[in-house]
């Protein structure tokens, strides 16, 4: 009979986020995780497998929270390319430890590929979607048309992964404002 679990597995996922997030993967020991989590080492092997295991479960949680906060900017918006610039504007995690998925991908993306995989998959959604909105921007006029939705898409997303890790030595939010700003007057 399996055994049932007496934690709450959507805090304990939280506090996991915050270790690997804070620490990166490799740093994080067994331990750390038995600390951050109050459970002991068999609960966590038998309730989310490996440390690997454990990692991609909070990428993927953390993910899906990333995309309902898009998903928020998205209806809150007027136009395309306002949304671009809230996507860009986002994130309190941007001046603290970075993104999450962004420091996963320069740590992990050439050591592992399931999570390389993974990453890549969240490369193609956000792709995808910075592809839509500026398809509909450049229908609408906002946006021009000197170069094709999938360029400025692949250029927004790595400018936005470059962002998000530079964010991280960013000092004065002046600068980081000015940054978004030029990055998006390509669209200009």
């Amino acid at each position: 009979m399996p055994k049932v679990e007496t934690f709450n597995r959507d805090l304990v996922l939280e506090n996991v986020i915050k270790l690997f997030h804070e620490k990166g993967y490799n740093a994080t020991s067994m331990q750390d995780l038995v600390d951050a989590t109050g459970l002991n080492r068999s609960s966590i092997y038998n309730s989310f497998g490996s440390k690997k295991e454990l990692y991609q479960e909070s990428l993927r949680t953390y993910r899906a929270s990333a995309q309902k906060s898009i998903q928020k900017v998205l209806i809150h918006s007027s136009n395309p390319k306002e949304s671009i610039r809230k996507i860009f504007g986002s994130g309190p995690e941007i001046k603290a430890n970075g993104c999450f998925l962004s420091n996963c991908t320069s740590e992990m993306a050439n050591q592992d590929l399931e999570i390389r995989s993974f990453l890549l998959n969240n490369f193609e959604h956000m792709q995808g979607l910075f592809e839509e909105l500026i398809t509909k921007g450049q229908s609408e006029g906002s946006i021009n048309k000197d170069r094709s939705s999938t360029e400025y898409a692949i250029y927004l997303f790595t400018s936005l992964q470059g962002l998000r890790i530079t964010g991280i030595l960013l000092s004065e939010q002046k600068d980081f404002e000015s940054i978004v700003e030029t990055t998006l007057s390509v669209l200009d």
